[in-house]
C-alpha cells in the first residue's frame, strides 16, 4: 500500500551536503545523493569534490 495518497505533502527532501555555485548536493532521505540545480561549471565542480573526497559513492543524477 503507498502512503504517498494519503500523505502528498510528504516529500523526500533531504538534507543539503554541499553547495557548489547555486548547485545543490542533497542526501535524499532514502539515502541516494542527489545535485540540484546549479550551471554546468557548478555541477562539474561538484563531481570533482565528489571525486576527491566520497570514494565509493554513485554520481548523482542532475536535477534542474
Amino acid at each position: 500500500m503507498k502512503f504517498e495518497h494519503y500523505v502528498p505533502e510528504h516529500r523526500d527532501e533531504g538534507e543539503v551536503i554541499a553547495y557548489f555555485g547555486d548547485a545543490q548536493l542533497v542526501n535524499r532521505l532514502d539515502g541516494k545523493l542527489e545535485l540540484r540545480g546549479g550551471t554546468d561549471e557548478d555541477r562539474a565542480e561538484a563531481r570533482k569534490w565528489m571525486s576527491m573526497f566520497m570514494h565509493g559513492q554513485e554520481t548523482p543524477a542532475a536535477k534542474s
